[in-house]
């Protein structure tokens, strides 16, 4: 590649070509001027400071750059990719970036860039208040988050010189919200990256494994893959099908650690680690292809996908399908048209890269996209959600795509999250239907409001003017928009209760000693306001229906508490008040008062200081949805929503509970559940059963056998689990061994 050398007092870097040609280009060049100006100021500023690697930092700006023209970026879209660590790393201000470089690229690096120079009491306050800047950014001008996966994917690729512990804190954001938000907005070429290099540093030996293997049998996928273009080339022109492009990928290294994963499979159990990829001119040839693909090979029944006739939410279309090859083996082949594929490498940037053909619209994305419903419905809920490890735990959940899709009565298409319920469907119509619903009619027949949706149910909200929201719908909605729209119902229409409610539990908590005070006090106050809230009473109110949790009102309120006293001390000052005796009394009071949320002993939120147990008739697991019940003599019994000593209860006898996170203390709490399998009586099967959940670590409490002539065998054990996910791979262990009838779980009469 030609490059040019710009000297300087540090070091000598070299240009790529494409900059190069700007720095030459004439003034007339609007779009050349302005990249080159921006790289030079960059270059200017940057000057001394040098990354982990050693090479100087401007190194980084220009691939970050880089990126951003392969993807087809505009001049303000590269400038900004050449300016986006100039405010966080030097002197230079966002109007001082506006006067040389314009509004346009101002706004792209106050997107891009971090909250640095701000103070927050914790590393996830900082993370939250950093996407919520960064999302509400994108929704004045989508080409900011593009910028930032840029300079995140530049930052994986050269992650190596950072301290092991650091790498793996990026890779998992990475993981967890660069790499969905690259698959959210399409661009594919993106998102592969970044989770295969998330995945060399979360799981490096797993990644070496993967990717030895994969190398070892290239040279045996490529004898396979030839033999199987060279037919389809034939075929395809022989029916006058244009083949635009035709050939072999595989896949990517965590793409097939996925699948390992989840189908608990050896890398050499796992066939279709490639796919073929077939581009032809238009949609009709398509499908033309696809008849001749499934007359070349046989289709695998239920492996077949047509992205085309229903798209994804991020613009994807193809057509998929599995196939039995020459040898045996399964073949993935995809089937596009070029624009199709343009949009499935680069999502939102494809109209930008391929806009010269007249192949897609070149009319600059927004958020008020159909495409973007997924960013405003999380701008929608990202305010309300006042704690900071919620907003970024529903964030993780919001950006995974693994969307159903259903329909309306009128035929509209309408994508949810999976697991979402009729409950989300309907406040996703409107916040007033799911206010007023009344009952689900899911394909023409009642449906109960928890049961989860599937692709193609057609839903139908019947609604009726005197229905209200219930407070339990909160404990099985899939989406962070329905669940925000139930807490802000409650949150007007119950004020006063929800305030006695928070009242009382806060006090529960604390005790009696200084708390009037206290609630008055300015740590109080302080509490509210870095909550953005207005008053203690909002705080409480927040609490009595479920915004906040208790722990988290507790764990501020001790910090300002400190950060008060440190502040008296320096200044010398003594408590003269009365009101200043109770708050010193309450500060010393013991430990439990305001022990901070890791030290939390109960794996249940919405009970704290209550006296509650788990009940023994449906036995729920952290990741199944539950509802207290208040009992005569002991107290709040936990149950799974949809336990039938549940369902016939007043409403005031519930109480809204759900999982607290992991306490982080090392230790991970079991639960116990009764299973009963039945299988067919043979030699050994039981202890077949023991050694696959000896494998995954699970405890068996109790166990019996019941055994009739002529009839299969039934296995009663009580076993320990961790949580849902555990148990249903546990139980899908199970169920693949040879000889099993059934597997079903237990439930037993409980005491209300």
């Amino acid at each position: 590649m030609d490059t040019l050398t710009l000297t300087s007092t540090q070091t000598d870097l070299e240009l790529p070509e494409w900059l190069a040609q700007c720095l030459q280009a004439e003034p007339e060049d609007e779009d050349a001027s302005l990249i080159a100006h921006a790289f030079e100021f960059a270059y200017k500023l940057h000057e001394g400071q040098y990354r982990k690697s050693g090479e100087p930092y401007i190194a980084h700006p220009v691939a970050v750059a880089g990126l951003l023209r392969d993807l087809g970026g505009d001049g303000a879209m590269i400038a900004a990719g050449f300016l986006h660590d100039i405010v966080e790393d030097t002197e230079v201000t966002s109007e001082q970036i506006e006067e040389q470089f314009g509004e346009q690229v101002r706004q792209l690096v106050e997107g891009v860039t971090k909250l640095s120079k701000f103070n927050f009491s914790s590393k996830t306050e900082r993370q939250a208040e950093n996407f919520r800047r960064m999302f509400l950014a994108m929704a004045r001008d989508i080409r900011v988050i593009v910028v930032k996966l840029a300079d995140r994917l530049h930052n994986m690729r050269t992650l190596d010189h950072m301290p092991e512990d650091k790498q793996r804190r990026i890779a998992l954001e990475t993981r967890e919200i660069f790499a969905p938000l690259a698959n959210r907005l399409g661009i594919g070429r993106f998102k592969w990256e970044l989770e295969d290099l998330s995945f060399k540093y979360l799981e490096p030996d797993a990644y070496k494994e993967i990717q030895a293997l994969v190398a070892e049998r290239r040279a045996d996928r490529e004898r396979r893959l030839e033999t199987v273009t060279q037919v389809m080339q034939e075929r395809l022109e022989n029916i006058g099908v244009k083949v635009l492009e035709l050939r072999g990928r595989p896949k990517h290294l965590y793409g097939i650690y996925q699948k390992m994963q989840q189908q608990q499979k050896g890398f050499h159990e796992i066939y279709d680690i490639a796919a073929l990829r077939i581009i032809v001119s238009t949609q009709e040839e398509c499908y033309r292809a696809l008849a001749v693909v499934h007359d070349a090979f046989k289709p695998i029944p239920g492996r077949f996908k047509d992205y085309i006739g229903l798209p994804k939410p991020n613009r994807y279309q193809s057509l998929h399908s599995t196939v039995v090859g020459f040898t045996g083996r399964p073949l993935e082949v995809q089937i596009r048209t070029m624009e199709m594929h343009y949009i499935a490498e680069y999502g939102i940037a494809a109209h930008w890269l391929y806009k010269e053909s007249g192949g897609l619209s070149n009319i600059q994305p927004t958020a008020e996209d159909e495409k973007f419903t997924w960013l405003r419905q999380l701008l929608e809920w990202q305010n309300d959600l006042k704690d900071a490890q919620e907003y970024v735990d529903s964030l993780k959940d919001n950006l995974f795509e693994d969307d159903v899709y259903v329909f309306t009565p009128q035929g509209d298409v309408v994508a949810l999250a999976r697991g979402s319920t009729p409950v989300d469907f309907a406040y996703r119509i409107h916040t007033e239907v799911g206010n007023h619903m009344k009952g689900a009619r899911v394909n023409e027949r009642w449906s109960a409001l928890d049961k989860p949706l599937e692709n193609g149910d057609i839903v139908e909200i019947i609604t009726q003017k005197n229905a209200r929201p219930s407070l339990d719908w909160l404990n099985f909605v899939a989406t962070p928009s329905a669940r925000n729209r139930i807490r802000q119902w409650y949150k007007r229409s119950h004020r006063e209760e929800n305030i006695a409610r928070g009242r009382s539990m806060l006090e529960k908590e604390l005790g009696k000693n200084g708390f009037e005070a206290l609630l008055k006090s300015q740590p109080m106050q302080t509490v509210a306001e870095r909550c953005n809230y207005q008053s203690a009473d909002e705080v409480l109110a927040a609490v009595g229906y479920g915004e906040m949790t208790l722990n988290s009102v507790v764990n501020k309120l001790r910090e300002a508490l400190i950060a008060e006293q440190q502040v008296e001390q320096s200044e010398g000052l003594e408590a003269k008040t009365q009101d200043r005796s109770e708050l010193q009394s309450f500060q010393s009071a013991p430990a439990r008062n305001l022990r901070p949320d890791n030290t939390s002993t109960s794996p249940i939120a919405g009970v704290e200081g209550l006296m509650h147990y788990m009940a023994g008739c449906c036995s729920p697991v952290p990741g199944e949805a539950i509802i207290g019940i208040v009992t005569r003599t002991r107290g709040i019994s936990i149950h799974k929503q949809g336990c039938p000593n549940v369902e016939n209860l007043p409403g005031e006898r519930l109480v809204p509970v759900s999982w607290n996170a992991s306490n982080g203390n090392g230790r991970s709490p079991t639960y116990p559940v009764d299973l009963q399998i039945e299988v067919i009586d043979r030699v050994g099967v039981f202890k077949d059963i023991l050694a696959r959940l000896s494998d995954q670590k699970i405890n068996v409490r109790n166990a019996g056998v019941k055994t009739s002539t002529g009839k299969p065998a039934l296995i009663n054990l009580s076993i320990e689990v961790r949580d849902r996910q555990q148990l249903e791979h546990s139980l899908n262990q199970i169920k693949n061994m040879s000889d099993i009838l059934n597997v079903c779980r237990v439930s037993q009469a409980g005491e209300q």
